[in-house]
């Protein structure tokens, strides 16, 4: 049996930018997932996938700067900016299998870090991108220079934020910085035509998600020559929440078929 031993925050990976908040025991060969957040989240809020995760694999998770025990740290306002800095956090894991799995800004982040890796010659063994559309259906938006009302308005549209915290001044004006850089780096983002990946692609989506339809999540299989697989949810933005068990299947499930890749 796998016995898994969990701890809040632990920081035993070098790296301001990871956290390992589990670990369990398994084998030597086990994939190493990396999560990479949505704009404006942090690492806890997928603890829990870290912890229905651990007996299956090594769990990563990118801790932006400017949240948590990161407050006061800018954070690049690029996407190229913030993919220079995880990968270079990731050096130490490079040789193992890895499979990125980004959810909304973290899949842009997910997919850019993939096409880095195989032209360096680190593949990683496979791609989960959650909650966003194909870049090849860009985002125009001003959200980053607007007010600061209509930022955070924005972030409760999603649904990812207790609506209590965003009331609160103080939480306020601690999390608007990170998330203004966030927001500038995904809005100003723009995909640039490249060879397809050779990575096979799992796609994830919210039925009901206003920012990424099922149409436009689908529309990611363009852009690989390798496997692609696809699966929808009931649910909005954060369906991941909402369907966390349904979604720790689905991880398991690509961890799976990624190893026989």
């Amino acid at each position: 049996m796998t016995i898994a031993k969990t701890t809040r925050d632990v920081r035993t990976t070098g790296s301001p930018w990871i956290r390992r908040f589990h670990t369990a025991v398994r084998p030597q060969d086990a994939p190493v997932l990396v999560v990479l957040p949505h704009a404006g989240g942090n690492a806890s809020f997928y603890f829990p996938i870290s912890r229905d995760l651990a007996p299956h694999a090594e769990v990563l998770t990118i801790q932006y700067p400017g949240r948590q025990d990161r407050f006061g740290e800018p954070s690049p306002e690029t996407v190229t900016g913030l993919v220079d800095e995880v990968e270079r956090a990731l050096r130490p894991w490079l040789g193992k299998p890895l499979v990125l799995f980004g959810h909304s800004m973290g899949a842009v982040l997910a997919f850019e870090l993939t096409r880095r890796l195989e032209r360096a010659g680190t593949a990683p063994r496979g791609l989960v991108l959650s909650g966003r559309r194909s870049p090849l259906l860009p985002e125009e938006g001003t959200t980053h220079i607007d007010g600061d009302d209509a930022l955070i308005a924005r972030l409760g549209e999603l649904s990812g934020t207790d609506p209590q915290l965003l009331a609160d001044p103080d939480f306020r004006q601690l999390i608007l910085p990170s998330l203004r850089s966030d927001y500038k780096a995904i809005e100003t983002y723009r995909y640039e035509p490249g060879p397809l990946l050779s990575t096979p692609v799992s796609v994830l989506c919210g039925q009901s998600d206003p920012r990424a339809s099922v149409a436009g999540s689908m529309d990611w299989r363009q852009l690989t020559g390798a496997a692609f697989t696809f699966r929808s949810f009931p649910g909005g933005h954060f369906y991941l929440a909402e369907q966390h068990d349904a979604v720790v299947r689905a991880l398991t499930e690509d961890l799976v078929a990624f190893a026989g890749a």
